[in-house]
């Protein structure tokens, strides 16, 4: 953790003047050739890309550090969330769907938004065009129990576990199409963790995802 942590940390700069660089050029150069900018364009993704893999990576090797004892009302949280990712939602053409009960946990608020934003995220951008993604909160045996479907295309049986495992994908293509760095689901299972809980997976009804993180209420 800390290497990846000072790795990252030591990458954060350079990749910054890259961008700053590539959005300058870009800007200053606004009638280069066809076959320049999409060079261009790729330079540019690939180095937001970076950026954003880069910061993950610094969130995760400082996850121990992070209070973890606000009072988090967890449907508000959910409509945060909803809201927040409408705009994705609406240019994906996904329905989105929410059914929370009134629950309350301790831990930190900032790092249960990103786990839950991150299942969202990902239920919205793996989905099929006229999709949905239902986000249900509620509570059983003591638990807190979060829970995420989607009617996307499914994941095989035999990448259930891996796919929390750091930079692993199902389809390398189709994540780097999407801007995916493998990181969303390790992150997820990280912060699950430091907050006592657990998450899995398991196919939806008919077709689809559902991942549910159980946590101590």
């Amino acid at each position: 953790r800390q290497f990846t942590g000072n790795a990252a940390h030591e990458l954060r700069t350079p990749l910054a003047l890259m961008q700053a660089r590539l959005e300058l050029f870009s800007a200053e150069h606004p009638d280069v050739p066809p076959e320049t900018a999409e060079f261009l364009a790729l330079l540019r993704e690939q180095t937001e890309r970076l950026t954003q893999m880069t910061k993950t990576l610094l969130e995760m090797s400082n996850l121990q550090a992070v209070p973890r004892d606000d009072c988090i009302e967890l449907a508000p949280l959910a409509d945060e969330i909803v809201t927040d990712l409408t705009p994705l939602a609406q240019k994906k053409q996904i329905t989105l769907h929410q059914e929370c009960e009134d629950i309350h946990i301790i831990g930190s608020d900032a790092l249960i938004y990103r786990m839950l934003f991150n299942l969202v995220e990902n239920a919205i951008k793996y989905n099929q065009p006229g999709g949905s993604v239902q986000i249900t909160i509620s509570r059983s045996n003591g638990k807190a129990i979060l829970r995420v479907a989607d009617t996307g295309c499914g994941i095989p049986d035999e990448y259930r576990t891996s796919i929390f495992e750091p930079f692993f994908r199902v389809d390398k293509s189709r994540s780097r199409e999407m801007g995916g760095a493998g990181l969303g689901l390790a992150l997820v299972r990280e912060i699950a963790a430091l907050h006592g809980g657990t998450v899995q997976d398991e196919p939806a009804e008919g077709a689809g995802t559902v991942f549910t993180v159980a946590l101590p209420m």
